[in-house]
């Protein structure tokens, strides 16, 4: 299996570039994993397609303004950071441009344009994949000083940064949006809740491996990068319920997933039957071949050539039918990535 094998060409013009509204305003294509049979709808649509006793299991992580804007102290040279996970209080894992103005024994005065608000960095060691560990003089102010970082294939200003945010998103701490939850409104969550369809959440803070494609070719040398999860009591209770009486657990969102089967190999690696409440980092690399625990459908963007993402859909559902499906909405000019359209897998 090589990276190469989850690779597609898709016209620069699909790639969304600005949020639909209303959210869910979007198109949704659904695809059975089973026959590779497709259908099309809107995501507002969603209802069509759910069950009674249906469990959604939602992301609630919430982008941080982890892009920092600044100068070098010795020589007022201009960088940017992002700020991608915190290792402990102040010391965090970043990436900073340019590289050569980022380099370690370096200190950093970032600051916002009219604001006198300002903060001291310090550049620490670099690893091996060229992440900086940096030290932050404090925590304190980076919301007013930081920007939502967007991914880097947007190239228009968001006029209203809460559209990068899910409308349930509670925990702080990803650096990109788990963006298949974009879609929902509230009122669009009420509907569902008013079928019968119960819902829950997790935490997973969206970390480097969303917005970095694979490089090698060989997918067994890949490092894929950790990421910090949480599973409350509550939502452990609520996914061994949907077990044992055979209900349907629907991931909205590949962090979703990543953060049931991490959850789900941990259990039965354990030895256990029932799910507990837990906290961690998230290490599994979903690829085909992936033994599926826990989602038994899920909600999911259209994600980039190379991915690990397009990798994890393509474990849940088969790869041939996820390149078919993504030919097929290239062909009807689906919208792509962050801002774009939805498909449902189950």
């Amino acid at each position: 299996m090589r990276t190469s094998d989850f690779d597609y060409q898709l016209p620069s013009e699909l790639i969304a570039q600005t949020p639909i509204e209303p959210r869910d305003a979007s198109r949704l294509m659904t695809l059975d994993r089973a026959t590779g049979q497709t259908g099309h709808c809107h995501f507002s649509d969603i209802l069509d397609h759910l069950r009674p006793g249906d469990l959604m299991v939602f992301n609630q992580s919430r982008v941080i303004p982890a892009r920092l804007h600044g100068r070098r102290k010795d020589t007022s040279g201009k960088v940017e950071l992002l700020l991608l996970r915190r290792e402990s209080p102040g010391v965090w894992e970043a990436l900073g441009k340019p590289g050569r103005r980022v380099r370690p024994g370096v200190v950093l005065i970032m600051e916002a344009p009219g604001s006198d608000l300002q903060l001291e960095v310090a550049v620490l060691d670099p690893d091996a994949r060229g992440v900086k560990r940096v030290r932050l003089a404090t925590e304190e102010g980076i919301d007013r000083l930081g920007e939502v970082p967007l991914p880097p294939y947007i190239h228009e200003k968001l006029a209203d940064p809460e559209r990068y945010q899910t409308v349930y998103a509670r925990q702080p701490g990803s650096v990109a949006a788990p963006t298949a939850g974009l879609h929902f409104t509230e009122a669009l969550l009420q509907r569902i809740r008013a079928l019968d369809v119960a819902q829950t959440f997790v935490t997973l803070h969206v970390g480097l491996d969303t917005f970095r494609p694979v490089q090698g070719e060989d997918l067994t040398r890949h490092h894929i990068h950790t990421e910090y999860y949480e599973v409350s009591a509550e939502t452990a209770a609520a996914l061994n319920r949907a077990r044992q009486e055979g209900r349907r657990i629907i991931a909205v969102g590949t962090t979703s997933v990543r953060v049931l089967e991490q959850l789900g190999q941990d259990t039965a690696q354990a030895g256990q039957t029932e799910l507990e409440a837990t906290t961690g980092q998230a290490n599994i690399f979903i690829l085909p071949g992936h033994v599926f625990r826990m989602a038994d459908a899920m909600i999911t963007n259209f994600h980039l050539p190379r991915s690990t993402l397009l990798m994890l859909v393509s474990a849940f559902s088969g790869r041939e039918n996820i390149l078919a499906a993504y030919q097929e909405a290239i062909d009807r000019h689906y919208r792509f990535f962050s801002f774009g359209d939805a498909m449902l897998i189950g």
